[in-house]
């Protein structure tokens, strides 16, 4: 293959001797092999780099693009590719076979022109991006999260370079959402209406098993991930009530649709999330509100556990063999904001699996 770029994919990386040799040694350095790199290969470093949020800097991209060109100026390397699924070097027709083109996010203009959408956990990942869609599309955003500075650089990074239509906005507010004294901040800055909630905010357990999980992993992430959508959407359903329409999305998991993807207390936040989800969806049928939720697959949002648990995630990683693809955030806002707009019209009360086909195995 020619000099190999930032605009080829992993896979073609993988593919590639000198492209192999060159992440295999980086990977090794950390303790992993480039299995590590199976849900993401068909993204290309460019993307890579993006959705890492700085655990993959250009600074690095960069150091290998010029190792494996000073590979094969040398000569380059006999040994030939083996990472599985590559299909280099061992006759596998796999490898000839066109790769489906990256995810090209297309706005729709004016879908949320005059509207208010409240979205969560929108300093970073999912939440960021569908803040981003949304106003992009012509809302007025009140982004909630709790770190200040992501939300402030998704106001610079839409504001100042005049991304927004007329009467978009981005209004941070930096919120708990477990707390009441932030959610009444989040339903201030809001104003008159909400005429959409997305409950993206969100937090990881340790992949714990029940026989492992602590009390307080347990107490945080159900406050978090069930309670403070409650919360929330306890706030903004009489206001939709009024005015007899809303759409509130919820953020679920896969997670939520199996109990092979986390730990005990994510999973049982997630399935609670589900629940919420349809019993609003019922209680508010006819009303002009309608709920429902999202269960995104792997994201790479760069949301990580911290002291994972290695009984827990010894079991999970044996269960991830059909694990599809790693979907960049702004696929999940695409799935959700077609669910906060009103294209979504007929739909209530259904959890949207956006998960690449992951619950279909």
């Amino acid at each position: 293959m020619a000099d190999l770029t930032l605009q080829h994919t992993v896979r073609e990386w993988l593919a590639d001797p000198e492209g192999n040799a060159a992440l295999t040694e980086m990977l090794a350095a950390q303790g992993q092999t480039t299995k590590a790199l199976a849900p993401v290969k068909r993204m290309s470093f460019e993307k890579l780099i993006k959705v890492s949020r700085g655990k993959f800097s250009r600074e690095a991209a960069d150091q290998l693009v010029e190792q494996v060109r000073a590979a094969k100026a040398a000569g380059g390397t006999t040994a030939p590719a083996t990472s599985p699924g590559s299909g280099a070097a061992t006759g596998d027709t796999r490898a000839e076979t066109p790769e489906p083109a990256e995810f090209v996010e297309e706005i729709t203009p004016g879908r949320f022109t005059g509207q208010t959408v409240v979205v969560t956990g929108a300093a970073s990942g999912i939440g960021r991006a569908t803040a981003s869609r949304v106003a992009r599309e012509g809302g007025r955003v009140v982004a909630v999260d709790m770190t200040a500075a992501g939300l402030e650089e998704l106001r610079a990074e839409l504001g100042g370079s005049g991304r927004l239509p007329d009467g978009a906005e981005i209004v941070p507010v930096t919120a708990d959402i477990t707390d009441d004294a932030g959610v009444a901040r989040i339903l201030e800055a809001a104003g008159g209406s909400v005429h959409g909630l997305a409950n993206v905010a969100g937090i990881m357990d340790r992949f714990a098993a029940v026989h492992t999980v602590d009390d307080a992993t347990w107490d945080r992430v159900f406050a978090v991930n069930v309670t403070g959508t409650m919360k929330l959407m306890r706030a903004v359903v009489p206001g939709m009530l009024a005015a007899a329409e809303g759409r509130i999305v919820n953020v679920s998991s896969e997670a939520g649709l199996r109990g092979s993807a986390s730990g005990a207390a994510y999973t049982a936040s997630k399935h609670a999330v589900v629940g919420l989800t349809k019993n609003a969806a019922f209680m508010y049928t006819g009303t002009g509100v309608r709920v429902n939720a999202v269960a995104p697959g792997g994201v790479a949002t760069g949301m990580s556990p911290q002291d994972v648990d290695e009984f827990g995630m010894g079991r999970v990683q044996s269960a991830m063999g059909l694990m599809a693809d790693i979907a960049v955030p702004e696929q999940l806002a695409a799935s959700i904001s077609f669910l906060l707009s009103a294209d979504s019209t007929n739909i209530n009360g259904q959890v949207l699996a956006s998960d690449g086909g992951w619950s279909a195995a």
